[in-house]
């Protein structure tokens, strides 16, 4: 319970509150970043402590460096003590149901799409490419939105123009890759590999196409130590990878099954949270400050 909202919404990671007595339809909404982690379509048992703050001080920071491409959601930082640091009062969009995916290296599904056919979302590639190869350029990749528990599925520009029409799908393509551009620059700046990334727009009561949701953390993006990049196989990434890993390899547990996954060990937990938080600290400059 958060004194003056009332809960309306909750994802895989983020909770939604409007304020008490607002219209169903009103203007804001309280975005707030839990501690809980997703892997294969399963929101795990066990949280990861602070990965909630570390997605909203990174996406905060993203929006300062990307104001001149284009405005974003957020209204306010005054928000409930009990949520300080991890939570933004945000605009009320009307979102595209699309999800805008950039893609500067290939892997992923994006590989699993090359390897089929030398093209990842009807977008054709140069033959002789690897897992983790840079692209010749970056690419538009979108997905259709899937419901709570399903898999997003990668279509190509064409669906997207018909589903929303050719000029929007025009320029959420544009700003998909200008925003992806300008952010993949900074990241190499700082010895970090943005891979691609995951974008989500909306548009106002003034019908200005805005940037919602989170943008460029662990959660939305993948992220690679440049000192490490070696393309022919998976790269070490700045995420969840630790989780991925202990659930594919070690927990013992069978995906292809209805049950949930197991509850992760202290060791996975730990080192998940210090690779959240170094991503942060690498991209930024400097450490996060923990409420």
């Amino acid at each position: 319970m958060l004194p003056g909202w009332r809960h309306v919404y909750s994802g895989k990671v983020r909770d939604l509150y409007e304020p008490e007595g607002q219209h169903p339809d009103g203007d804001v909404v309280l975005v707030v970043a839990s501690d809980r982690i997703s892997a294969y379509d399963f929101v795990l048992e066990t949280p990861i402590p602070d990965k909630g703050v570390v997605l909203t001080q990174l996406s905060l920071w993203w929006f300062e460096q990307l104001t001149d491409i284009v405005p974003n959601h957020v209204v306010s930082l005054d928000v409930p003590e009990a949520v300080r640091g991890r939570a933004m009062v945000c605009q009320r969009l009307e979102m595209f149901p699309v999800e805008c995916v950039a893609r500067g290296y290939l892997t992923g599904s994006g590989l699993v799409e090359y390897r089929e056919g030398q093209a990842v979302c009807g977008v054709p590639l140069p033959a002789g490419l690897e897992d983790g190869s840079r692209l010749p350029e970056p690419i538009f990749t979108p997905a259709t939105k899937a419901e709570l528990g399903e898999h997003d599925e990668n279509v190509d520009f064409a669906t997207v123009a018909r589903t929303i029409g050719e000029a929007d799908a025009e320029s959420l393509r544009a700003l998909t890759l200008e925003v992806y551009s300008r952010a993949e620059r900074l990241a190499r700046e700082r010895g970090v590999i943005l891979a691609d990334t995951k974008l989500e727009f909306g548009r106002d009561a003034s019908g200005t196409i805005v940037l919602g949701d989170e943008v460029l953390t662990p959660d939305s993006s993948r992220f690679w130590p440049a000192d490490a990049w070696a393309p022919g196989g998976p790269q070490p990434s700045f995420d969840k990878q630790f989780v991925r890993d202990w659930l594919t390899h070690d927990s013992g547990w069978d995906r292809k099954s209805d049950s949930p996954p197991p509850p992760l060990p202290v060791e996975v937990v730990e080192r998940t949270r210090a690779r959240y938080l170094e991503a942060f600290e690498r991209l930024t400059g400097h450490p996060i400050e923990l409420p």
